[in-house]
């Protein structure tokens, strides 16, 4: 039993050790540097919603810039760089908007409340005025809830 436990052991320790061959499909890469450009926008006047960006990199070069309206009325403009030895920088500005933008406005339901205006009526003695009797069921604003151990009622 011991030989046994020994030589299973000595086999983990070869396997581990890498002198075993194992199938192991190696993939190799090019190392040609990443080369692309892309660039988008959007300009939905219905909404306001007005940006763009521009990005190309050539190696580990990045370079690029992208717009956008801000709520105040202006125009961000962010340029940027990225590289290995620098890092990533971003350079912003500001500018003012030459053309007028439109923002959605959602439109709000107006509840006017009617306005009742009352005239001082003339004094006439015994004369009977209609009164409207309006009849609420009792429980109208009434919740409970009740459990065994819990009651509860407002």
């Amino acid at each position: 039993m011991a030989f046994k436990f020994f030589l299973l052991s000595a086999l983990i320790a070869v396997a581990s050790a890498g002198l075993l061959p194992v199938a192991v499909k190696h993939v190799e890469y090019a190392d040609a540097p990443a080369e692309y450009q892309f660039s988008y926008s959007v300009h939905d006047d219905h909404t306001g919603d007005i940006k763009s960006q521009q990005e190309e990199r050539h190696g580990d070069d990045v370079k690029g810039q992208y717009t956008l309206i801000d709520a105040d009325g202006y125009r961000r403009v962010v340029d940027y760089t990225a590289d290995e030895h620098n890092g990533f920088n971003a350079v912003v500005r500001r500018e003012p908007l030459t053309q007028k933008v439109v923002k959605a406005v959602l439109p709000v339901a107006k509840v006017v409340a009617p306005v009742q205006h009352y005239v001082a009526a003339p004094v006439v003695h015994k004369v009977a005025l209609p009164v409207a009797k309006v009849a609420y069921p009792a429980n109208l604003a009434t919740v409970s809830f009740s459990a065994p151990s819990l009651n509860y009622h407002y």
